[in-house]
């Protein structure tokens, strides 16, 4: 071990040895050290001294270094939870520390504009790794958002599904309506919108794969007649319509851009027009600190993506359109779970993916990437919601009996 290496452990053990909640036991060959108590626990195993600089760099460090083995765990999300837990200490100073790093994250957020160009290369980086990769991961729905789980003993594709009927309901489709959705995935709520409630469906997506998907899907559907998909930026897009969707698209917008984002959802809504948006959220005390991070997840998986908080929604929302919040639903505990289902799915999938040519530090980057994600909702770092936004002229509810109610909790 060099000096370095000695010098970022001492570190590195210090800060965990201030552990609030959890237990960590880190193997280091014979030796094993225990941290903290209680749950959540989680074991981790050192594989290479090189590991401790790297934590030095933040969740980054944590994934890349797991990314390269040099340590291993049996249960990954056990590992993110134990760090989600105690991360709240941390909070306080980084939020200290919060104005130091302004000029940093606006010279940043220049060089990393969302402008439509940029927004098609990051959306590529992520959506068009392979079609089928998300199909073995996903279910045959191919939703890539969370699902609902409203009865105990669900599979993946009906709580797939039950996520579906739930926009539906919320946003009262019906024959004769024109939806608009902004962010087509591979087109399963389009078609899942158009086969059991007969509306219009214009549809749009910048992923040239998820493209080229939805549009074979639609025509093997028969839906042809009534659902249009484009692969056109949100800014282009023109006309007006009765409703409109958006599943966990915003977190591409970044956070520069979340402003024109409501603002042309708004435009593009007649005068008693109704939207819902589900969305990943961050607690708004994270916001400001997280928004131009450099964190694993907008390094490696999301590229300048920026989970908004509902505060940041409301405010662009009051400033940039005519809409109010008509409603608003809490689906946190229901991403967990869906996580772990898309884990599994990965796990079981790892012979075919080797197969496609997605080699060994690609399944870890993704392995700790679902797990990660999975860990932040489960510790509730980070939240889902499904917000119903209405224009002036509306006046009535005629979808599910309480837009505040929350949904079911699972069993």
């Amino acid at each position: 071990m060099t000096v370095a290496q000695r010098v970022a452990r001492r570190v590195v053990l210090s800060l965990l040895e201030r552990m609030r909640a959890g237990q960590l036991t880190i193997v280091e060959g014979e030796r094993a050290l225990v941290l903290g108590h209680g749950s959540p626990r989680a074991t981790v195993w050192v594989n290479s001294p090189r590991l401790w600089p790297r934590l030095l760099h933040g969740s980054r460090g944590m994934a890349e270094a797991y990314m390269q083995g040099l340590w291993e765990s049996s249960d990954l999300t056990a590992v993110v939870r134990v760090a989600a837990h105690n991360a709240r200490s941390l909070d306080e100073w980084r939020r200290r520390l919060a104005p130091a790093r302004v000029p940093l994250q606006a010279a940043r957020g220049i060089r990393a504009r969302n402008t439509p160009v940029r927004s098609r290369r990051d959306i590529a980086a992520h959506y068009d790794l392979g079609n089928e990769l998300f199909a073995l991961m996903l279910d045959e729905t191919m939703m890539y958002s969370s699902a609902y789980f409203p009865s105990p003993g669900m599979t993946l594709a009906q709580a797939s599904r039950a996520k579906l009927e739930l926009v539906c309901r919320k946003l009262d489709l019906r024959a004769g309506d024109h939806v608009l959705e902004i962010g087509t995935g591979w087109g399963g709520l389009a078609v899942h919108a158009a086969r059991t409630r007969g509306c219009q469906v214009t549809t749009t997506t910048i992923s040239r794969e998820q493209c080229e998907h939805a549009r074979k899907w639609v025509q093997a559907a028969g839906v042809a007649d009534q659902v249009t998909v484009l692969c056109e930026d949100y800014r282009d897009l023109r006309g007006r319509y009765e409703k409109l969707v958006c599943i966990e698209m915003i977190e591409a917008v970044g956070y520069r851009d979340f402003d024109t984002f409501f603002a042309r959802c708004s435009n593009l809504l007649t005068d008693d027009g109704r939207m819902l948006l589900q969305a990943i959220v961050i607690d708004d005390r994270a916001y400001d600190v997280e928004k131009a991070s450099r964190s694993f997840i907008r390094t490696h998986i999301f590229p300048n993506g920026c989970l908004p908080s509902l505060a940041v929604i409301a405010r662009c929302v009051a400033r940039r359109t005519d809409m109010r919040t008509v409603g608003l639903n809490d689906l946190t505990p229901h991403y967990a779970e869906t996580l772990r289902r898309w884990r599994a799915n990965f796990e079981a999938a790892t012979a075919r993916l080797e197969d496609l040519g997605y080699d060994e530090r690609f399944r870890r980057l993704w392995r700790m990437y679902l797990a990660y994600c999975e860990a932040g909702f489960a510790e509730r770092r980070i939240g889902v919601v499904q917000m119903l936004l209405a224009k002036p002229g509306w006046r009535r509810y005629a979808g599910v009996t309480s837009t505040h109610e929350a949904p079911r909790a699972l069993a």
